[in-house]
Parts: C-alpha cells; structure tokens; sequence
C-alpha cells in the first residue's frame, strides 16, 4: 500500500507543494511544529532514511538544501531546524523548521494552527525565493 507521501507524489491527495524534481518533493506540513515547517520527502518511497539507495539519499539532501535557502529567506527565524523524526508516516521524509530557539523542535509543543489559505501563500512565497 502506498504511503500517503506517495499519494500526494502520485497528486491522488492534494498538497501545498513547494518545489519538486525527479528525486524529491517539498510541500506544507498540514500539522505544522512552526509556521513554515515543510517537509522534504524522496520520491523512492522507502520507510527509513538510511535505507535510501545512495544516489536518491545524496539527491534528496541536495534539495533539502535548496528548499532551506529559500524558506530562510521566507519565514523570519534564527535558522533553519532539520530533523529526520518520521515514525508517524512510514516514507523516510526530512522536516525543514524555521526556529528561533532550541525549544522551537520540540515535537511534544502543541502545533501550530494555521489555516489552509496561509498554507498556501506561504509555499507561494517560498517558491518565489527559490
């Protein structure tokens, strides 16, 4: 059965996609930690990270790097927060935060209500920076 990762890829479930290429996709977290949170997903669908044939793992954390730049310079923050959590989904996938302190990663923190027209400016406006 196809992860719902793969689903959006597929565009059987709609998303707030920031960028794409042949490897990887970027799009609004739905449940977002911090406002702009995005994740970074591989189009080879592969439940953990380090399972990642080398070349989509290299490629995937090339674009990870592309999606960063441009959501830095989007979303005001000290940096851009990276993590590899991904136990509620079963497709590796990368979360892209902007924070402004350690605090701001915690997974624990109530999330961040946001509706689905600012979802949708906002990977309007991180494309824009790409």
């Amino acid at each position: 059965m196809s992860s719902i990762f793969s689903r959006i890829i597929a565009r059987e479930i709609p998303a707030h996609i920031v960028d794409e290429n042949q490897w990887a996709i970027a799009f609004m977290d739905i449940r977002p930690l911090q406002i702009g949170h995005v994740l970074v997903v591989p189009k080879y669908e592969v439940d953990k990270l380090f399972e990642l044939p080398e070349e989509p793992y290299t490629q995937l954390w090339q674009f990870a790097r592309h999606i960063a730049s441009a959501l830095e310079k989007t979303v005001p923050c000290n940096r851009i927060g990276v993590t590899v959590y991904g136990l509620e989904v079963p497709h590796a996938h990368i979360h892209l935060i902007p924070i402004q302190r350690e605090g701001d990663m915690d997974f624990s923190q109530p999330l961040q209500g946001i509706s689905q027209d600012q979802l949708a400016q906002l990977a309007k406006d991180i494309k824009a920076n790409l």
